[in-house]
């Protein structure tokens, strides 16, 4: 290493499929003869990957830029990701930003240090969301012991509370024989489990060769996946409901590598905020694929996604979803409060809720959330389940996670790390991760 070899850091806001892109434009650099090092360490330039979903994730930004700046304040700083395509303006002037970088120009990164010296002004390189219609392959792969595979970009539907049609563009997706690849060559690294991402996963094969049609199918997409070899483990990240098929369900049930762990948006339980939304079912069609997982795989873990305080949602609306998820059997809730985002129908609408009503829904939620999970951990306690092992320590801890994603903890001991094992599950900690026994001491491959 020379000792002019400048050092770049990577900050990553939002869902994994943010984290999956960083770390493709963090191998870009590295390819380029720069070092990769910690954020919180002193580095020439942060990279921050934003996210717009969540109204924190806007506010997180400028703290981020300003914590970069501690550690070197000569330092350069590029903003890339959702945000910075649809706000790259605002992202500009906040002070510190040398550069901002649009949907299609952040894998191009590179190409736009040429001048690493500090700006008055953060210049702006944002495409118009039209052009971003072409396809760009990623995964995450050193970061943790789970690689983010995505196979799919941008989206086509139009719920009316968001923006990501808008930051990301048309829906595309990733050739079929680029992906196999992807996944081989990340299990080569030695990684047990891939999880699959993108925004619209169920909608793969539409756009594969710059086709608006469908050159393959989701449920093709995880036949093939499950041929390829060295891999443990595949997760389904979050699938829309009207996507999710019987056959994809049947076919995952005895899969091979595919575990029974799946994640699915649902936003709300009342039919006539699922139309104002503009969402794609019904309520009566999650209960039906709900009652299809717990058919074929009666453990399975069944994650949902739900929004709080949309525009119009009255008491009665709320309580409607809170009564359709409580009797419903899934297994954990992921909570937003609904905020507004500018150029979306939902930002527009009137009967405006509240923002102390929208916290207290939101809390109430929470609240059910921790009672489903634990519902679903007690009725896994005495099964035998395969757990594979995290690389962290958190307080002389081990954790990690079963294929049908129950938390394990057991005592820190380095050589568990990035194995798996068998397990009897045995008991629910105070901290409500579950205690375990090793079933067969022998690493399985």
């Amino acid at each position: 290493m020379t000792s002019n070899q400048k050092k770049v850091a990577f900050y990553t806001l939002g869902c994994k499929l943010n984290f999956s892109e960083t770390s493709t434009i963090a191998r870009n650099f590295q390819q380029e003869g720069f070092e990769r090092v910690d954020f919180e360490e002193v580095a020439d330039i942060y990279v921050i990957n934003t996210c717009s979903v969540t109204d924190n994730a806007d506010k997180q930004f400028k703290q981020i830029v300003k914590k970069a700046l501690k550690h070197n304040d000569k330092a350069f700083i590029a903003a890339v990701g959702c945000y910075a395509q649809l706000k790259p303006e605002e992202l500009a002037a906040v002070d510190g930003v040398d550069l901002v970088l649009g949907a299609t120009e952040k894998f191009k990164i590179t190409d736009y240090l040429n001048d690493l010296s500090k700006n008055d002004m953060g210049e702006v390189h944002s495409c118009e969301i039209e052009e971003a219609n072409f396809y760009v392959g990623s995964y995450s792969i050193g970061d943790r012991t789970r690689a983010f595979l995505k196979v799919q970009d941008g989206c086509d539907y139009k719920c009316t509370y968001c923006t990501i049609p808008l930051a990301r563009g048309i829906s595309r997706s990733d050739e079929l024989q680029n992906v196999l690849n992807n996944a081989k060559e990340i299990s080569q690294q030695g990684i047990k489990e891939i999880v699959l991402t993108g925004v619209n996963i169920g909608d793969y094969g539409k756009g594969e060769f710059g086709n608006k049609k469908h050159e393959h199918t989701f449920l093709e997409l995880v036949q093939a996946l499950d041929e390829v070899e060295g891999i443990e483990r595949l997760r389904i990240s979050s699938i829309e409901p009207n996507l999710l098929k019987n056959e994809t369900i049947d076919f995952v049930s005895k899969s091979r590598t595919f575990v029974p762990h799946f994640h699915i948006p649902l936003q709300s339980g009342s039919n006539d905020i699922l139309k104002k939304m503009k969402r794609r079912y019904l309520r009566e069609l999650y209960i039906d694929r709900v009652n299809k997982i717990r058919e074929v795989m009666p453990d399975a873990c069944i994650g949902v996604d739900v929004i709080v305080g949309f525009p119009g949602e009255t008491d009665e609306h709320f309580l409607e979803t809170y009564h359709f998820l409580n009797d419903l059997d899934i297994s954990y809730l992921h909570v937003f409060t609904y905020s507004e985002r500018d150029n979306t129908e939902a930002a527009e609408m009137e009967n405006v809720i509240p923002a102390n009503v929208r916290s207290k829904r939101s809390k109430m939620l929470r609240g059910l959330s921790v009672k489903k999970r634990r519902a679903f951990y007690e009725s896994q306690l005495g099964t035998t389940r395969t757990v594979l092992f995290e690389a962290e320590n958190k307080e002389g801890y081990i954790h990690g996670f079963t294929e049908n994603y129950v938390k394990i903890k057991t005592p820190w001991n380095p050589e568990l790390s990035n194995t798996l094992h068998e397990i009897k599950l045995t008991k629910i900690d105070e901290d409500g991760s579950v205690r375990m026994e090793f079933v067969r001491d022998v690493v399985v491959v």
